[in-house]
């Protein structure tokens, strides 16, 4: 499996990552220390192998080093083991290592011992809720940086009118990437498309100024 996925720890998180990356198409081997959830896993991935992930020895015989990817997706109540599998990760050559940290002080000691990204997914989820919350009518969003990428709900008020007539990027300073009706995701608009009523903008520009047009919806 060179060149492919490794999920370490198949809680619920580790589970949805690992089922995912294969519905994707991509070659994922799912390890646990819980039988159990092998079983549940092996008809969805590649491979599924039941071993302890601070076992030196049972990771060097996975030779994990030939994995692109190893994503340390263990449960907040096993910090100890997901540190560990971190530093022998590292220490194997792994050239990317995902962990999944459960507070700053986690996330530091992940680096630390090696992890080159680190993720909070329960974080994420909460800034995303706190957003959808704050601001209903933008949906997904993304950040490049200093911009936002987002899905916006269309303003009434741009019902009808074409995307020169609304002259987006002069008025808000926003670009419109994509709008999506339906099912149908319409990608570089022409200028001449006129917006209809229950489109969604997908939109490019900094924070205030995709808040601007939410606002409006």
């Amino acid at each position: 499996m060179s060149g492919e996925f490794a999920v370490i720890g198949l809680g619920q998180f580790g589970m949805a990552l690992a089922k995912s990356l294969a519905d994707q198409g991509q070659a994922v081997l799912a390890i646990d220390n819980n039988m159990a959830h092998i079983e549940e896993i092996k008809d969805a991935v590649e491979s599924a192998i039941c071993v302890d992930s601070t076992d030196e020895g049972a990771l060097y015989g996975l030779r994990m080093e030939k994995m692109s990817c190893c994503i340390i997706a263990i449960g907040a109540n096993s910090m100890q083991a997901s540190i560990l599998t971190a530093a022998l990760l590292s220490q194997m050559g792994v050239p990317r290592i995902i962990g999944r940290a459960v507070n700053p002080l986690h996330a530091r000691i992940l680096h630390a011992v090696g992890a080159t990204e680190v993720v909070d997914p329960e974080q994420e989820m909460g800034l995303r809720l706190a957003r959808r919350l704050s601001q209903p009518s933008i949906g997904e969003q993304l950040q490049l940086g200093s911009a936002t990428l987002a899905e916006v709900e269309t303003p009434q008020a741009f019902v009808g009118q074409n995307l020169i007539e609304l002259n987006l990027r002069n008025r808000f300073h926003v670009s419109v990437l994509a709008i999506r009706r339906g099912e149908q995701v319409h990608v570089n608009p022409h200028a001449t498309d006129v917006i209809e009523s229950n489109d969604i903008l997908v939109l490019i520009g900094q924070p205030e100024a995709v808040k601007k047009i939410g606002s409006l919806a």
